[in-house]
């Protein structure tokens, strides 16, 4: 099963609404909350090349945000990508 990680905010509806998601998957997630971490944040943006919480990577592949997330599974992508 392929590591997910997600930088997100504790105050970010999207942050929960991804997490949710991945969680009915029964991945294991590395969250990496930036809440007033400054260098966290900067890190996630040079990364992803967005400021916007949450962003997502599947393994070394970037998926983007909530959105983006949500996207892959109505495509019914999410799950093969997930088993890499």
């Amino acid at each position: 099963m392929a590591t997910v990680t997600i930088y997100s905010s504790d105050y970010c509806p999207f942050c929960v609404r991804a997490k949710q998601l991945l969680n009915t998957k029964d991945v294991a997630v590395n969250e990496i909350c930036v809440d007033g971490e400054r260098a966290l944040r900067q890190e996630m943006m040079e990364k992803s090349g967005r400021h916007t919480v949450p962003q997502i990577w599947i393994g070394d592949q970037h998926i983007g945000g909530c959105d983006d997330l949500f996207a892959l599974e109505r495509e019914q992508e999410l799950d093969a990508l997930l088993s890499q």
